[in-house]
C-alpha cells in the first residue's frame, strides 16, 4: 500500500512542474481537465 502511496505523490510532484494547470483552477471545469490530461501524456512522453 505504502508503494502506491509513494506512485501517487511522486505524480503529483511532476504536475506541480506544469505550472499553467495549477494557475488556472478558476476556469471552465473541462479546461482544468484536459490540462490535467495534457500533462499526464507530457509525463509518458518524457519518461519514454
Amino acid at each position: 500500500m505504502y508503494k502506491r502511496r509513494n506512485e501517487i505523490e511522486r505524480l503529483f510532484r511532476r504536475l506541480k512542474g506544469f505550472r499553467r494547470i495549477f494557475s488556472r483552477f478558476n476556469k471552465l471545469d473541462v479546461m482544468f481537465t484536459v490540462f490535467i490530461h495534457f500533462a499526464l501524456i507530457a509525463d509518458v512522453i518524457r519518461q519514454c
